[in-house]
């Protein structure tokens, strides 16, 4: 499976950016696909997961802003971020929360004060 990131940007603070991660491959029972964020001198860290059957999670600092959702005919996973904060600036990424395959190249997002 190959995973292919995009949609990110440069947007000020306050602002709204969906991301989209397109799979390929053999992605039959794939169950649940996250999405991941590494900021500059940081460690990659889980930012939200779409699951079949149990819906979604976030991690607290972007409940109430970021929106996981996941088309699987079209084999694609999205980020919806509103209210960006300069603090969510990193590069984004997707997985499955096993992390399984291969990072892709990731997209950035930054967001200026």
């Amino acid at each position: 499976v190959q995973l292919v990131e995009s949609g990110g940007g440069l947007v000020q603070a306050g602002g709204s950016l969906r991301l989209s991660c397109a799979a390929s491959g053999d992605t039959f029972g794939i169950k649940s696909m996250s999405w991941y964020r590494q900021a500059p001198g940081k460690q990659r860290e889980l930012v939200a997961t779409a699951a079949d059957g149990t819906g979604t999670n976030y991690v607290d600092f972007v409940k109430g802003r970021f929106t996981i959702s996941r088309d699987n005919t079209k084999k694609t996973l999205y980020l919806q971020m509103n209210s960006l904060k300069p603090e969510d600036t990193a590069v984004y990424y997707c997985n499955t929360p096993g992390r399984t395959y291969s990072w892709g190249q990731g997209t950035q997002v930054t967001v200026s004060s």
